[in-house]
């Protein structure tokens, strides 16, 4: 008489158990260890104050009445103009794009006549336009 083999036991079977406990000790010797590691230092080169020079940024004021003032500062803080302009004038005004922009608007202005004249900036090649703030007390 023939002997049949059934099919269950010719099916191969990974038992997966050991693997998950490696992987979990692995995992308790490198979380234990990986404070103890010192990083590495770099030690950076210096210069000395003969870097770029700084750029003042120009400030354009948007009041609540949604005029807008222009104010430029010299490299100490000291206001040199302020002066109102409009929208048409940044044409002639903001030739530069690399000169730094700051865009100040009052509390109370709505915040469309704010992205209007950072959209005209932007439109005009202007890189750096920045917001400036009040910082809270």
């Amino acid at each position: 008489m023939a002997r049949l083999h059934s099919k269950r036991g010719a099916m191969h079977e990974i038992n997966v158990v050991p693997y998950v406990d490696v992987m979990l000790v692995l995992l308790v010797i490198f979380m234990v260890t990986a404070p103890l590691v010192t990083p590495g230092v770099i030690d950076l080169p210096t210069v000395g104050k003969a870097g770029q020079p700084k750029l003042v940024p120009m400030e354009v004021i948007i009041r609540e009445d949604r005029s807008i003032q222009l104010r430029e500062r010299d490299a100490a803080g000291r206001i040199l103009s302020d002066r109102p302009v409009t929208r048409a004038d940044f044409a002639k005004i903001f030739r530069d794009p690399k000169a730094p922009v700051l865009v100040a608007g009052d509390k109370n202005v709505r915040y469309e006549a704010v992205l209007q004249v950072m959209d005209d900036l932007r439109s005009l090649g202007v890189e750096r336009v920045g917001l400036q703030v009040k910082p809270s007390r």
